[in-house]
This record gives C-alpha cells, sequence and structure tokens, in this order.
C-alpha cells in the first residue's frame, strides 16, 4: 500500500469516526435530558464527518458519495447558522 493510499483511508475511517460520534452525542443528551435533543456539538462533528467523508468521495471518485455527502454539508452548515444566529438575537 502506498503513503497516499494509508492517508486516504485514514481520512475515511475518521470521518466515519466523527460522522458516528453524533449520534453518541445526541443520544447521551437525549438521556440526560429525558426528551429528543440536538446539541450544537451534533452539527459540528455532521460538518467535519461530511467534510472528511466528502474529501475521501472526492479522491475516490464516487459521484453518488460526492452527492450525498455534498447535500449534507450544506445542511449542517445551514442548521449551525441557524443555531448561531439564535444565540446572537438572544444577545440583543
Amino acid at each position: 500500500m502506498s503513503n497516499t493510499y494509508t492517508i486516504w483511508i485514514a481520512i475515511g475511517f475518521i470521518g466515519q469516526v466523527c460522522f458516528s460520534m453524533r449520534f453518541i452525542v445526541q443520544w447521551i443528551a437525549t438521556e440526560r435530558q429525558k426528551q429528543s435533543v440536538i446539541p450544537v456539538l451534533f452539527w459540528y462533528f455532521s460538518i467535519a464527518g461530511s467534510a472528511l467523508l466528502l474529501s475521501y468521495a472526492i479522491y475516490k471518485k464516487d459521484p453518488v458519495f460526492i452527492l450525498g455527502q455534498s447535500f449534507g454539508f450544506i445542511v449542517y452548515l445551514r442548521n449551525l447558522y441557524f443555531v448561531n444566529k439564535g444565540r446572537n438575537e438572544k444577545l440583543t
């Protein structure tokens, strides 16, 4: 295996771990509050995982994977925009 291949495999796995962590974070937050919640950290893990998986998909030249991760990445960024907008509105 070449170093480049190994690096991209690592990027893919790290992206998948980040993407999986978002569900663990959401599950823990829900259990603590005894109701369904989505903490802000969920969106940060979503963005990190999606960005890394999108990079990996581009490297692999997988159009299905690229399309799926591109759309998700936009949605996650938009959600963080609304989270931060809501915080800023509460400050004023």
